[in-house]
């Protein structure tokens, strides 16, 4: 009966999760009918729905959050646990998955970890890239990495790397044809390659500062991208400017082959974060992780 009941709450919990069946049967290696079938005995032993169903979508019912919050924390600690019985061998191992946006993933994420996955080849990572909000406890990640100033004040923060600029830049072409802004404003009279907020929906508008006092200004152009290499790429075409991460563009700017302006205008700002909830205590190969992506200056 209790090896019954754990078997069909763990299976509950996966489809909770995927919010499907289909999602969680592959998760799970098994047949769609399976789960359905493991679901519905469980909730006939326990005489209350757990989840609502539709042709669309499933999620879970009222009951069916409150065994979630029960035992999510519990699975948790046994997870922990294990993780730490693991280690006994002297060999660091576990799981570990990371939200992060395209740059902080490219910039440093990437370069960090690379050297940490090679000294402990039995912790697995994994790294999705969502230049989104994501909301990393739901998402059921262990940690996420966000600019300093967007991580929200109940996460463990931790600093990743340098602070960073983001710059205006133009291609020599652009620049011979339609002049060069000397202030922000004038940035109106240019053609600009605008950049598509993934979680608001709306434009970014770029973002200056002088004299401790800040700027915002709306711009317009042919071209909206969501991606960064995109936007670089139709600024050296000459499709206009675009306002990016200075290391991004750095060699091209020292090439020549790009021309940065209204440098007076852009501060530099806190840099990328590993960002996490707190806990007491972290599974070892989380805690090794931590110290590896941890900045020093």
């Amino acid at each position: 009966m209790l090896k019954e009941n754990f078997n069909e709450l763990q299976i509950f919990l996966v489809v909770a999760r995927e919010r499907s069946f289909t999602k969680a049967a592959g998760k799970l290696g098994v047949s769609q009918s399976a789960l359905s079938h493991a679901i519905k005995a469980l909730e006939e032993r326990l005489n209350i729905r757990l989840l609502t169903r539709t042709t669309r979508s499933v999620a879970p019912t009222q009951a069916g959050e409150w065994i979630i919050a029960c035992l999510e924390p519990r699975l948790a600690e046994i997870e922990h646990e294990l993780q730490t019985l693991l280690q006994l061998n002297g060999t660091p191992s576990g799981n570990i998955r990371i939200s992060a946006g395209e740059h902080a993933a490219q910039s440093v994420l990437w370069p960090k970890l690379k050297p940490f996955l090679l000294e402990y080849p039995d912790i697995n990572v994994e790294m999705v890239v969502d230049n989104g909000f994501v909301d990393i406890v739901d998402g059921r990640f262990d940690a996420g990495v966000r600019l300093g100033e967007s991580v929200d004040k109940d996460m463990i923060a931790v600093k990743m790397g340098a602070d960073m600029r983001m710059v205006v830049v133009g291609s020599p072409a652009y620049f011979e044809k339609n002049g060069i802004p000397l202030t922000p404003h004038e940035l109106q009279n240019h053609r600009c390659i605008n950049m598509r907020l993934p979680t608001a929906g709306g434009l970014y508008h770029w973002e200056f500062e002088k004299e401790g006092k800040p700027l915002r200004v709306r711009v317009e152009g042919q071209l909206i991208f969501n991606h960064l290499s995109e936007r670089i790429d139709a600024v050296k075409c000459g499709f206009g400017l675009a306002c990016v991460p200075e290391d991004l563009v750095e060699e091209a700017v020292k090439s020549g082959e790009l021309i940065q302006v209204l440098d007076e205008w852009s501060p530099s700002f806190p840099g990328y974060y590993l960002y996490y909830p707190s806990r007491k205590q972290h599974p070892p190969a989380f805690a090794l992780m931590i110290d590896a992506l941890c900045y020093s200056e």
